[in-house]
């Protein structure tokens, strides 16, 4: 036996040399890592090997034969998994200013859904071609907004479509799809979005769904008001899924507002009880006590309708501006809050002395009386030189983590790609996963390291068809993160936002480098992830969406 051990060195030296044992070459060999392939097993001691942009093998890569690699990365005693992909961002907003989108690949994310929220670039098909000249360091998707197209073909009117109108509608969601989007989104809080009536969804979402779409919403209630409460707007999310024939993706799950808190078992329960009778529908969520949305969204959709200037009109009209101040009041009140001390300025361009402020204390500052109808008034005046982005803390702690247990939720940010330094953003933008990894996985053990990263990876990937992601397995895009999970830190808070993620020490995109030792190598391989409808694009005509934007102008 002794003798056999000592032969096969020899015997190996004497295949290669004769060419009948050839040595693998590869671009990168990740060695010695703890791989958590994505799939929620547990972890295995192993090899990944990099050849072209994608993963070649897996394993204990350089025994009992010989390994060749143009460059070898050492991951001894840190995490190997596939690069963790976020499906509900607004990145569409920054990624053309900032192609590094480093907030993001500091924090492990290769991959991006974008156009969330209603709110998308009109024409998908130029703005991927943009982005592909410009080069990106992340890969980059989009949902198609309602609002958006909304917007496009009626403007900011507040009625039904006309059957007309609904038709030119359904034209630019066929072209986005067929220009790649991966499905249709809806901001049933925002304007337009929230004056369409759910038939008008069910029509659009029909032809999303004909491409291989997903319907992806931000509810129309996320609390209790006098719309009917996030009860009712969960029912609204599964009847579009139901009659539409579309899968449903529920963005940002919570209950917000302390007269709903508790109340998660609820609404996870009518999720579960809708996968149960064969809907199928998931959520996402992030890992935060508090949201970020703007000022505005504070208000009745009915002070929005004609436009700015219409709206600047009724905030001036001392008896328009009573019966709002009372409606927001009562808006506060019923959602369980006494003040606005909850509600703090992110950014604001008209006066950036107030960022970080709530807008009690912005009140007080402004000697006026500690009620709320005064700081209502604050938030009126500042809604008037041109609104401000906000952090609203309104959710429970316990709500956070009884949903972040359900199987069927993803984390996912709702952050964009944001300029360092620039307002007081919430800490969402820049350490999503890494407040997953280090609060939730390694201090309160809310959930295990390979659900977590279950959540953050293959659920993300089969949800939005993301077919070659999501997992570590020979001939899927090489998207991986080597980090070290006894010190992934996010550094990010609410005080002091601009701070980028720690303990990644490797962020690889399409075989790739971007990450290394904590610093952006400046490579942008980043690709467009095009949904199914994409391969249809051959079928229509290039002329669709200037044709149907000119037609909405009339």
């Amino acid at each position: 036996m002794r003798m056999g051990k000592r032969l096969i060195p020899a015997v190996i030296l004497v295949l290669v040399a004769t060419g009948l044992l050839r040595a693998q070459t590869y671009d990168i060999i990740i060695r010695n890592g703890r791989v958590v392939d994505g799939s929620g097993n547990p972890w295995y001691a192993g090899d990944v090997a990099i050849r072209n942009g994608r993963i070649a093998a897996i394993g204990s890569l350089c025994l009992p034969g010989p390994c060749d690699a143009k460059r070898t990365i050492d991951a001894q005693g840190l995490v190997v998994a596939p690069g963790f992909i976020d499906v509900h961002t607004h990145a569409d907003s920054g990624v053309q200013r900032n192609p590094g989108a480093a907030n993001y690949v500091f924090d492990g994310v290769t991959s991006v859904i974008a156009g969330n929220c209603g709110g998308s670039p009109s024409d998908l098909g130029n703005f991927f071609s943009d982005l592909r000249q410009r080069g990106i360091s992340i890969n980059f998707g989009s949902l198609i907004g309602h609002g958006t197209v909304r917007s496009a073909v009626m403007r900011m009117e507040r009625r039904d479509p006309t059957p007309e109108e609904l038709a030119r509608m359904s034209a630019l969601v066929e072209q986005a799809m067929r220009d790649g989007a991966v499905g249709l989104s809806t901001g049933l809080i925002y304007t337009p979005g929230s004056w369409a009536k759910t038939e008008e969804i069910i029509s659009l979402a029909r032809v999303a769904a004909k491409f291989g779409g997903i319907y992806a919403t931000h509810l129309r209630n996320e609390g209790n008001d006098e719309q009917g409460g996030v009860f009712d707007a969960i029912e609204e999310a599964l009847k579009v899924g139901r009659e539409a024939g579309i899968p449903v993706e529920i963005s940002h799950f919570k209950v917000a507002g302390k007269d709903v808190w508790g109340k998660s078992d609820r609404t996870i329960a009518m999720v579960e009880n809708a996968r149960a009778a064969g809907l199928d529908v998931t959520v996402d969520q992030y890992p935060y006590t508090a949201s970020s949305t703007g000022l505005a969204s504070m208000l009745p959709g009915w002070v929005q309708e004609g436009g700015r200037e219409k709206y600047l009109e009724r905030l001036s009209d001392p008896a328009t501006r009573r019966r709002l101040i009372n409606e927001v009041k009562e808006r506060v009140r019923r959602r369980g809050f006494k003040r606005l001390d909850y509600a703090v300025v992110a950014r604001c361009a008209s006066d950036s002395s107030l960022e970080g402020k709530s807008i009690t204390a912005i009140n007080q500052a402004k000697g006026r009386k500690k009620k709320l109808e005064s700081e209502i008034e604050t938030a009126l005046d500042i809604l008037a030189k041109g609104g401000a982005s906000m952090i609203y803390h309104s959710m429970d702690e316990k709500d956070v983590e009884r949903i972040m247990r359900s199987e069927y939720s993803m984390v996912a940010s709702d952050g964009g790609i944001v300029e360092f330094g620039v307002g007081v953003p919430h800490p969402r933008n820049y350490a999503t996963n890494a407040r997953v990894l280090a609060r939730y996985v390694r201090e309160r053990r809310v959930l295990r390291l390979e659900e977590a990263i279950r959540k953050m990876t293959s659920l993300p990937a089969q949800r939005f068809c993301l077919v070659d992601r999501g997992l570590i397995r020979p001939g899927l895009c090489a998207d991986l993160v080597v980090f070290d999970d006894r010190t992934v830190s996010d550094v990010s808070t609410y005080e002091k936002p601009h701070a980028l993620s720690t303990g990644f020490h490797y962020v690889i995109v399409n075989g790739t480098v971007v990450i290394e030792n904590a610093q952006h190598t400046g490579a942008r391989p980043g690709q467009i992830l095009l949904g199914p409808g994409a391969r249809q694009a051959s079928e229509a005509p290039t002329s669709a969406i200037s044709a149907i934007a000119g037609a909405a102008g009339r």
